[in-house]
């Protein structure tokens, strides 16, 4: 497959009727080279649609060859109680109907409930006014106690700024703490939009972009991974979506912390930037392309499958995408309050490997650190 997706890249190479701009950027495709901001953006602009995805695969099937993974998980949303009141969003107490937030018992129960070959727990949600440091950390200590081989990813780095500073702490001691707890990994969420004005307007309570990308940076040189989120299909351009990226590629290239990079579809229910249309699938397949081409550092790109939908997820597969994250459980209202498809998100084992086999792909079940299982 590799071989003949480099041969038909390899012609565009030469192809003196292809735009000279799509040549270069193929032929440092071949090369294994870095395409500049600017070489992106003119794929957002002007890339067609089969070559970006046939560029995107090219990389993926280097990197992956036909493997997709996937990681038996579930999530804890331990409250929707939020200081922020981000314009984009569904699942605050600020636009939902309802409002919660679980005890520590609550936590524990759920998490008991689980199947025994679970291998990873999500634990994010809202930014909680009276919640610390201490209180998130004595929930992963809780959970080690009663499923100790369970991996935690838990508490986006908004969630963290917050918790750490109620602590008093400086965030190095606030990540070494939550280290000592139980934390194996971060999510990437919160990262949303990197751009300072755009920031402002959709999120301008929540903290700063140098402060996401800060709080990464401290975790990963402490030698706790992450993940990494853009949310697009809302008041940004293409220029701020490589901006978001090439932020993301600068951060990878000093700490290699990543593992996966989630472009996260905003979905226009529920909220107050409800007037704004969502973007079309082919736009979807678009920005995960060029995720995959300029995101050459970060060895996998993952579709949230309960944001874009089942079949959605599955078409990404043929635009770079590598990994289909995990199989839910029915575990988070994230997106199903924003008028997602999957109102009760899940996946089988054999349900997912079959989801996997009929794209001809071959499905990996993984650890949270990407080692197959």
């Amino acid at each position: 497959m590799e071989k003949g997706i480099l041969e038909e890249v390899k012609k565009l190479v030469v192809d003196t009727n292809c735009p000279v701009e799509s040549r270069v950027i193929a032929e440092k495709i071949c090369n294994g080279a870095r395409i500049t901001s600017e070489e992106g953006l003119w794929l957002y602009e002007h890339g067609e649609l089969g070559w970006l995805g046939m560029l995107a695969e090219l990389i993926r099937h280097q990197l992956h060859g036909n493997h997709v993974y996937f990681i038996r998980n579930f999530h804890i949303e331990p409250t929707n109680i939020c200081i922020n009141k981000c314009r984009f969003c569904s699942f605050s107490h600020h636009f939902s109907q309802t409002h919660w937030e679980l005890t520590v018992d609550e936590i524990l129960e759920k998490v008991c409930e689980q199947p025994e070959d679970m291998q990873e727990i999500h634990i994010t949600g809202a930014v909680h006014p009276d919640r610390d440091l201490y209180y998130y950390g004595d929930i992963l200590k809780q959970i080690r106690e009663i499923r100790p081989g369970l991996h935690m990813k838990a508490y986006s780095a908004v969630e963290m700024d917050h918790m750490i500073r109620q602590a008093g702490l400086t965030i190095e001691d606030g990540l070494k703490y939550l280290k000592e707890c139980g934390l194996g990994s971060i999510p990437g969420g919160g990262a949303e939009i990197f751009d300072e004005t755009i920031r402002s307007d959709i999120a301008g309570m929540k903290s700063s972009s140098e402060m996401w990308l800060e709080i990464h940076e401290k975790a990963h040189r402490l030698g706790i991974s992450s993940n990494a989120t853009m949310l697009y299909g809302h008041l940004e351009t293409y220029t701020h979506r490589i901006d978001h990226m090439d932020r993301l590629r600068h951060l990878q290239d000093k700490t290699k912390g990543f593992n996966a990079f989630i472009p996260l579809k905003f979905k226009n229910w529920n909220n107050e930037m409800a007037q704004l249309p969502e973007l079309p699938v082919v736009e979807d397949m678009r920005n995960y392309a060029v995720a995959r081409i300029y995101l050459d550092n970060i060895p996998h790109l993952k579709a949230y499958w309960p944001a874009i939908g089942k079949k959605n997820a599955q078409l990404t597969l043929s635009f770079g995408v590598d990994d289909m994250d995990g199989t839910i459980n029915d575990s988070t209202k994230i997106y199903s309050l924003a008028g997602a498809e999957e109102q009760s998100p899940r996946f089988t084992v054999s349900e997912m490997q079959e989801f996997i086999h009929q794209v001809k792909r071959i499905p990996v079940e993984r650890d949270s650190r990407y080692n197959p299982l």
